[in-house]
C-alpha cells in the first residue's frame, strides 16, 4: 500500500499559476500542488515541526472537525500535542516513523509524567486518542515521519462510556465490500459503526478501476477526503471534480457527492465523518436555532 506525503518545496518560476483549487459553498478541494513550504505552520508545543492546516471549523460552511497534516524531522515531536482537554484525534502515519506513548485517564489533570505506552506507527499506523487522556509524540527515527492529526470536540452522552485511545493500522484491519459491489467498493472501518461511544469516524475507502458511488449521497454528516493513492472523478454539487493522491476535498453537510475511480490502479482516501449523535437545537453548540429562539422573546 501506499500513501500519498506532502514533498513541499516551491514550483520553479517558470511553471504557470493555474492549478486545481476550488473553493464553494458546498465544498473545497486542496490540490497537492497548494501544500509547500509558505503555507505551513509551527504548532506552539512541538519541536522541528511543520504543519499544513486543510481544515478548521468556519461559520456558515463545515463546523465539526479540524485537519493537518503534520511533519516531524529526526529528533522532534511534542509531549502533549492536545491542548484541549475535550478534543479527541485521531493520527494516521504516512511516511516514516511516528512513536505515540499513550497515558491513561488518571494523567489528564496535566501532571502526566510521560510514562505509559509506547507504539511505534509506520506508514498505515493508526492512532483514536481520546479526548483528556494524555499522549505524547516523537520522531526517534533518521528521517522525517509525516501523519494526518484530525481533532474533533467530544459529544459526551449520559449514560454511554466514552471511548479509550488504542493504536491499529491499515494493515491489521479488513477492509469490509459494501454490498452488492462485488468489491469493487470497500471500506476499511477502524470502529465499529454500531458503537455510539464514538462520534466521529476516520475510515479509509477503497475503489477498484472503474468502481463508482452510484448515487449522490446527501446527508448531515461533513466530510474531509484526503486522496492516499491512485485517481478518480468526484460529483460535488453537481460539478465534476477530477482528484488524484495528494488531494484534499472538504464537504460540508448535505454537499451531494458521488464518485468513480479513474484507474489503472486502486483509488483510496482517508475520510472523516460526524457520526452517531443527535442533532443538537439549544444550548452550547445550537448553532441559529438558539439565535431564533431568543429573538422571538421580543417578537
Amino acid at each position: 500500500m501506499t500513501y500519498y506525503t506532502p514533498p513541499g518545496g516551491l514550483p520553479a518560476q517558470t511553471e504557470l499559476l493555474t492549478d486545481r483549487a476550488i473553493v464553494t459553498e458546498a465544498y473545497t478541494v486542496i490540490p497537492k500542488g497548494v501544500l509547500r513550504d509558505i503555507v505551513t505552520s509551527r504548532l506552539p508545543g512541538f519541536t522541528r515541526t511543520r504543519s499544513w492546516i486543510l481544515a478548521r471549523p468556519i461559520a456558515g460552511f463545515a463546523t465539526t472537525f479540524a485537519q493537518l497534516i503534520v511533519e516531524i524531522a529526526p529528533g522532534g515531536g511534542a509531549e502533549r500535542p492536545e491542548p484541549e482537554a475535550g478534543v479527541e484525534g485521531v493520527v494516521f502515519v504516512t511516511a516514516g516513523e511516528l512513536t505515540v506513548t499513550l497515558g491513561d485517564d488518571s494523567g489528564a489533570g496535566g501532571d502526566w509524567d510521560g510514562s505509559g505506552s509506547r507504539h511505534v506507527l509506520g506508514p498505515g499506523g493508526y492512532a483514536y486518542l481520546a479526548a483528556g487522556a494524555p499522549w505524547s509524540v516523537a520522531n526517534e527515527g533518521d528521517e522525517s515521519t509525516s501523519f494526518h492529526w484530525i481533532r474533533k470536540a467530544y459529544e459526551p452522552v449520559e449514560g454511554i462510556d466514552a471511548p479509550a485511545s488504542f493504536i491499529t493500522s491499515d494493515a491489521a484491519v479488513e477492509a469490509q465490500a459494501m454490498p452488492d459491489t462485488d468489491g469493487a467498493w470497500a471500506t476499511t472501518r477502524f470502529v465499529d459503526p454500531d458503537d455510539l461511544a464514538h462520534d466521529m469516524h476516520v475510515n479509509i475507502v477503497t475503489f477498484r478501476p472503474g468502481g463508482v458511488i452510484p448515487f449522490a449521497e446527501t446527508h448531515v454528516m461533513e466530510h474531509g477526503l484526503f486522496v492516499l493513492e491512485g485517481k478518480g472523478v468526484y460529483r460535488l454539487n453537481g460539478d465534476w471534480v477530477e482528484v488524484e493522491a495528494g488531494d484534499f476535498m472538504w464537504l460540508r453537510a448535505f454537499c451531494p457527492q458521488a464518485c468513480y475511480a479513474g484507474g489503472p490502479g486502486p483509488f483510496r482516501y482517508l475520510l472523516y465523518k460526524d457520526v452517531n449523535r443527535q442533532v443538537r437545537l439549544t444550548g452550547p453548540g445550537a448553532g441559529p436555532a438558539e439565535g431564533v429562539r431568543a429573538a422571538s422573546r421580543w417578537g
